[in-house]
Parts: structure tokens; C-alpha cells; sequence
């Protein structure tokens, strides 16, 4: 019998973290999860414009600019706390793997939004 809850992060190497300065300068630091991730950005916070925590679709999920990493971080071990929950699945038609029955992805809440009309 197995036992245990199954990861709810994958170490892959597709999380990137850039960090912008005024001038157009900006560098970026590929990371081999969230948890590396929010490490660099805690690191250079006091040293750039801003940072950003990108995902392997290129979707900006963490920006400086717009929210305090440490909030954001709380946010984050919340969410994937939740995630080590057993659910069922989701037959999700855009393939969103956080979508999820009782916490729909956007995409799905508009489509049931539309039919609803």
C-alpha cells in the first residue's frame, strides 16, 4: 500500500525570476522551483525597480510592483497546501491544471458565465 500525498510542486528548472532596473537593464535567473524562486527575489528586492517570478508558460505570477513578496510568498504555501488535498479532477476544456471543481480557472468560470445567458 501506498501512502503519502503526491507533490504539488514539480522541480523542473522553468521558473524564472527577472529582475528589473531603471534603464531597460534587466537580468533574469532561471530557478529550479516557486520556493528557489522567491529566494532570489528576497535577495535582490532592495536592489532593483522590481522583480518578477515567471512561470514556464511566460506568465508573469509575482511582481514586486504590485504586491509585497512575503504576502505574496503566504499566498503561494496556502494555495499548495490546498493542492495536496485529494480532489477530483476537472475536465477542464482550456487544460488548466489548477482548475479544479468549486475553484474554477477563469476561462472556465466566463464559458459557464456565457451559457448561463
Amino acid at each position: 500500500m501506498t501512502g503519502g500525498l503526491e507533490p504539488t510542486e514539480e522541480f523542473d528548472g522553468s521558473v524564472t525570476v527577472r529582475l528589473l532596473n531603471d534603464g531597460n537593464e534587466t537580468r533574469t535567473i532561471q530557478c529550479g522551483s516557486y520556493s528557489d524562486a522567491i529566494g532570489v527575489v528576497k535577495d535582490h528586492q532592495r536592489s532593483v525597480t522590481a522583480a518578477k517570478i515567471v512561470d514556464r508558460d511566460e506568465s508573469v505570477v509575482f511582481t514586486s510592483a504590485e504586491m509585497d513578496i512575503e504576502a505574496w510568498e503566504s499566498a503561494w504555501e496556502d494555495a499548495k497546501r490546498e493542492l495536496s488535498v485529494d480532489i477530483d479532477e476537472s475536465d477542464c476544456p482550456y487544460e488548466n491544471g489548477g482548475c479544479v471543481p468549486g475553484d474554477r480557472c477563469v476561462r472556465c468560470q466566463l464559458s459557464d458565465a456565457r451559457a448561463g445567458d
